[in-house]
């Protein structure tokens, strides 16, 4: 396969960004979720973890009628300034950030939620604000679970097929690795997926034993 390595960098960009994006969301979510309580909080956490039980190509086909260059909202952009999310990185990020964000968001907050709030409150009494409290108290005693959900959210950012084939398309030299897979068995060169293959399973390997490992740290 001539495109493994330009294919395997692509796929590392979109995961590590759609990464952060799910941690920049997902963790200030997850934290907000475990320690309020407020009228359509069972809803909310439903629209988060819906992409978990969607088809992927479900995903895809919301992004497209709602960012697309003829969505509802996509159309206003594209007039305005020209711009769509179809067939660029943005959108290929977006796309694997979407699918992401329950990964992400579901250890976190069990994490947070196991985190004494008695000790939160205590940091507010020595005169912490909530965002000191935050970074200072909650977000250390819940790093576990913050950091085994990046991981498998950038796990499944990185594996991302269907939501990601609909919104960037299947584009010679902007292919990820799981769509050059899917292009080589269409040309009926199943052959040439081998390495492709091969790199997606030994990071995969990776990335389990490193969430083991960060599950079972002290």
């Amino acid at each position: 396969m001539n495109d493994l390595w330009p294919a395997l960098w692509l796929s590392l960009r979109i995961a590590t960004t759609a990464t952060a994006v799910t941690m920049l969301l997902g963790v200030p979510l997850a934290y907000f979720t475990a320690r309020r309580q407020f009228p359509g909080k069972s809803v909310v956490e439903a629209l988060i973890l819906t992409p978990l039980v969607l088809p992927p190509t479900v995903v895809g086909y919301l992004i497209i009628t709602t960012l697309g260059a003829r969505g509802w909202a996509g159309s206003w952009l594209n007039d305005l300034v020209g711009y769509s999310v179809m067939f660029r990185f943005e959108g290929a990020v977006l796309a694997a950030a979407t699918v992401a964000l329950p990964m992400q968001y579901m250890p976190a907050r069990a994490a947070f939620a196991s985190v004494d709030r008695e000790l939160e409150d205590m940091a507010r009494t020595l005169g912490a604000g909530r965002l000191q409290s935050f970074w200072h108290v909650s977000l250390p005693l819940a790093r576990r679970g913050v950091l085994g959900g990046a991981i498998l959210a950038f796990a499944r950012a990185l594996g991302e097929f269907g939501a990601t084939i609909m919104v960037l398309g299947d584009i010679e030299g902007r292919r990820t690795l799981p769509i050059e897979i899917y292009s080589d068995y269409v040309s009926g060169k199943l052959s040439n997926a081998a390495p492709a293959v091969i790199v997606l399973i030994a990071i995969s390997l990776g990335i389990i034993a490193l969430y083991n490992r960060a599950s079972h740290q002290d």
